[in-house]
């Protein structure tokens, strides 16, 4: 007998038998568990067996997506326009790097070239390696 492990509420269950968690394996599969996610994330409060029940559909989701769209790679100036969006960050909360808010605004506007201090200075700020800004 397997210890540790708690009967499933009525509801869990519920949740199951209406839309069986199952590997996704088409295109179609991840519109209709993604359309089974966002009913759930729809309703006014989530009990503990509709976090429980996300996760394990979205983890199915993370997994099909890993294998059948690849993220793209972001080099220089696009990544760190997404990084700073990512972050909710302005230019002004870059001064420290670039020096002023212009010089900011020009690299971000493909004005100015990122310089080898500046990449340095970013990868430390953002803690990721420098090479994935050239």
């Amino acid at each position: 007998m397997t210890t540790g492990l708690k009967r499933p509420s009525n509801y869990y269950m519920e949740l199951i038998q209406e839309f069986p968690p199952r590997p996704i394996s088409t295109e179609a599969e991840l519109m209709v568990t993604q359309t089974r996610i966002h009913s759930i994330l729809d309703k006014p409060s989530l009990t503990q067996d509709d976090r429980d029940y996300l996760k394990v559909l979205g983890m199915l989701v993370y997994d099909y997506e890993e294998q059948h769209e690849p993220m793209p790679t972001l080099k220089g100036v696009a990544l760190l326009k997404a990084l700073m969006e990512e972050s909710n960050l302005q230019p002004n909360n870059l001064v420290s790097i670039f020096g002023t808010e212009t010089n900011v605004l020009e690299v971000l506007n493909h004005k100015s070239q990122l310089t080898h201090y500046q990449v340095q200075e970013l990868a430390e700020f953002f803690h990721i390696s420098s090479t994935s800004f050239t």
